[in-house]
């Protein structure tokens, strides 16, 4: 069984903000596999489904970005997954251009609150992430400001697309395994074609 986490804050304020890029991708997945996320627990949305062969629990932690492990940190134990390779984590990345993929299997939270709890919590860095590229800051902004930010009208669009890609490296990863999503999803802002 894996557990698929999108990142986000939950309260209609934040919606489509940078940092609830990770909801949005979850939504995306959730939508395309017919799978509702309506069901409140261990401090999140959750919904269950089979994605690609395999039993999945998609979860939107309501615990506020800053303590997204609370809600890992209990779905794992829980479920008795094992996180190193059955949790996924889907978040915002401001060093990666608007629409840019980068799938990691352990890694620092690179300034991240939301990894750096759910590191903390699990008590290691070894867990598959999808993080999803929100462009950088501008000069002189504040990084929370920009975050809880909304993008515009043409960046929307293009995490729209980039959003639809995410959620097939996800169906990759549960499919064919992390390596080969990484090959296939990481870097590029177009997918490469299977020849490549």
């Amino acid at each position: 069984m894996y557990i698929i986490v999108g990142l986000g804050n939950p309260g209609r304020e934040y919606q489509d903000t940078r940092h609830n890029i990770g909801f949005c991708v979850l939504e995306k997945l959730a939508s395309e596999e017919k799978i509702d996320i309506l069901e409140k627990r261990h401090k999140a949305i959750i919904g269950k489904g089979i994605i690609a062969g395999q039993k999945c629990i998609l979860a939107k932690p309501q615990t506020y970005m800053n303590l997204s492990g609370q809600s890992v940190g209990e779905l794992v134990n829980y479920y008795k997954v094992d996180e190193k390779a059955e949790l996924i984590v889907i978040s915002d990345d401001v060093s990666l251009e608007p629409g840019q993929i980068r799938i990691r299997k352990k890694g620092s939270a690179g300034g991240h609150n939301g990894l750096k709890n759910i590191i903390a919590v699990l008590g290691h860095d070894t867990f598959i992430r999808v993080k999803m590229g929100v462009g950088e800051k501008p000069a002189g902004w504040d990084l929370a400001d920009y975050v809880l930010g909304r993008f515009s009208s043409a960046d929307m669009k293009i995490m729209d697309e980039a959003a639809g890609r995410a959620s097939k490296a996800v169906r990759t990863i549960l499919s064919e395994g992390a390596d080969t999503a990484m090959n296939r999803f990481n870097g590029a802002k177009k997918e490469k074609k299977e020849s490549e």
